[in-house]
């Protein structure tokens, strides 16, 4: 029998190593991986001088739908993830409305049966008012778990009261993942902000301190109830050494880093950008994004995240405060990724680990995540030496900018499968949406 494809030639890149292999794939699952010196095959691949890596899984994007889909909405959101490479996406909770009943996470999965072009998963929403039905919601089909907001940001969802946040960690067993910014001390320094303020000031009111006592308080929280705990984009010198410490004690503490918190710094950002460099939490200085680095070249994150949180140019062009957080990214993550490996600031294994491997065991995602046998084939072709200058005029997201637009780039994804089909090349989408609701395991 035949296989259905075999990319032949191709440097497979894995947690654990690099190395020049055949990968065939029948029925949308890798097959076999080696030296497949005689085959038979619909069709072949020559990806010689080409890099090979399991598709990439964003596990923090807001795409908006349904509510605010004049931002991004799950087609236009999962069309900019297969472009960039990613394959597989979990989305946040906070769309109007919330995610945050069975309904709720019912609906969007029928909006993007049809519709996506990547792989999906929807996080559910804490609330005080639903913590107790919790444990029974994490495990409803399509959704990694829960998500909690201790800190506000766009929408309406938090659990800032310890007493409501402790029910909800002892509602369920699953990994939450969590935006840890202290509530009251941003409400607090609200009072502090300028007669005539710039974007300039979003570091300095959203400081910190605020980053630093959220996220001590969920490791306290965590050792109190033994719940798995997901912190999301660390922006901090000041939280890591308590991350690090969580985790010599053996706590269940994992986090992100995004690659925005990695590239940019204060004050040269918002010089540049502007509002559009406004995000929660906010990129900081150099001192901060310097520590962030150690701590990635140390080994202390388990995964990258765009944080993709789309907004259109005329509502983040308005004047600071009245311009909203958040900034596009999921069509541009691995590009930027792939640059940082290809200037050897982090590995290609890493890269791997990181945004591919990782993603899918924190969340146990079922068939994905690696280049294995039996694994699916979600796969992503990249020429590792390709130099780009990114023009956001080609990108697919609804809001029509980045904050990459003009950097070069080293390293550029050429083709992207899911299930072993052809989904995008160099950068536009190939045929119809083909993306899957995930599975989850317990």
């Amino acid at each position: 029998m035949a296989f259905d494809l075999v990319i032949h030639g191709a440097t497979v890149a894995n947690p654990y190593g690099l190395a020049i292999a055949d990968v065939a794939i029948t029925d949308g699952k890798i097959e076999a991986i080696g030296d497949l010196v005689s085959f038979d095959a619909v069709e072949t691949v020559d990806a010689s001088g080409l890099f090979l890596m399991p598709g990439a899984i964003d596990t923090q994007v807001h795409f908006r739908e349904p509510g605010m889909e004049h931002k991004e909405d799950l087609a236009t959101g999962s069309l900019a993830a297969i472009c960039g490479g990613v394959t597989a996406f979990l989305e946040m909770p906070n769309t109007k409305p919330e995610t945050t009943t069975p309904e709720a996470l019912a609906d969007k999965i029928a909006r993007g049966t049809g519709r996506c072009w990547s792989n999906f998963g929807f996080f559910f929403g804490a609330t005080p008012g639903n913590a107790s039905g919790l444990a029974d919601f994490e495990h409803l089909p399509g959704t990694p778990g829960v998500k909690i907001f201790v800190g506000s940001s766009t929408g309406d969802l938090l659990v800032d009261d310890e007493d409501d946040l402790r029910r909800v960690l002892l509602s369920g067993k699953k990994r939450v993942a969590v935006h840890s910014e202290d509530e009251a001390r941003n409400v607090a320094r609200k009072a502090l902000i300028s007669d005539h303020p710039t974007a300039h000031e979003h570091p300095f009111l959203r400081d910190a301190e605020a980053a630093r006592i959220s996220t001590e308080r969920l490791i306290r929280l965590c050792e109190e109830t033994g719940r798995p705990i997901h912190i999301l984009h660390i922006s901090t010198a000041d939280e890591l050494p308590l991350i690090a410490d969580a985790k010599r004690r053996g706590l269940p503490i994992t986090c992100e880093i995004t690659p925005q918190h990695l590239w940019f710094a204060a004050p040269e950002c918002y010089d540049k950008l502007g509002t559009k460099a406004q995000m929660n939490p906010p990129l900081r200085s150099e001192e901060h994004r310097s520590a962030l680095w150690k701590a990635l070249d140390e080994g202390l994150f388990e995964v990258f995240g765009s944080d993709h949180a789309p907004h259109t140019l005329e509502e983040k062009t308005q004047p600071y405060p009245k311009s909203p957080s958040g900034m596009p990214g999921v069509e541009t993550i691995l590009s930027v990724l792939l640059t940082y490996a290809a200037q050897g600031r982090i590995s290609y294994e890493t890269l791997v680990r990181m945004f591919s491997t990782n993603p899918a065991s924190l969340y146990n995602i079922i068939g994905k995540g690696r280049i294995e046998v039996g694994y699916d084939a979600d796969l992503v072709l990249f020429d590792p030496h390709r130099r780009w200058v990114l023009d956001e005029t080609y990108l697919h997201s609804k809001s029509g900018w980045s904050p990459y637009d003009g950097e070069e780039f080293v390293g550029k994804v050429q083709s992207v499968y899911l299930g072993g089909k052809l989904a995008s090349f160099e950068g536009e989408p190939v045929g119809e949406p083909m993306g899957q609701c995930l599975k989850f395991g317990e």
